[in-house]
């Protein structure tokens, strides 16, 4: 057991430094295709594309407050942008209730396959 433990923390290490660097070339590429002025670029053997998004970040005591009901908030415990997005779809909830309890942020995700 002991090596077992002992695997599963160098391999936890090796995800850290995995997802940093992974985040450190994710914005390196997104300002080079930023600064080329480009959603999509062949690069060598590769087609990057970055596609943009929207999202809401819901505000956890807003989104409280908006509720109609306790009981959906218990459902969710915390604010959970596919769930309420769900329960609006459903009209378990009406939109308009929940205004001003969230922000809209952009965002880029990135795609890279090899050609």
């Amino acid at each position: 057991m002991d090596k077992i433990v002992d695997r599963y923390y160098l391999l936890k290490q090796r995800q850290r430094e995995t997802e940093q660097e992974l985040k450190q070339l994710r914005e390196e590429i997104t300002a080079y295709c930023e600064k080329q002025q480009a959603e999509q670029l062949e690069i060598g053997a590769y087609k990057v594309k970055l596609v943009s998004q929207i999202r809401k970040e819901y505000d956890d005591q807003k989104l409280y407050e908006a509720l109609p009901d306790p009981d959906l908030w218990r459902l969710m415990s915390k604010a959970d942008g596919s769930k309420i997005s769900s329960l609006v779809r459903l009209r378990v909830i009406p939109e308009e209730r929940l205004e001003d309890t969230y922000e809209v942020k952009q965002i880029k995700l990135l795609h890279v396959d090899k050609i």
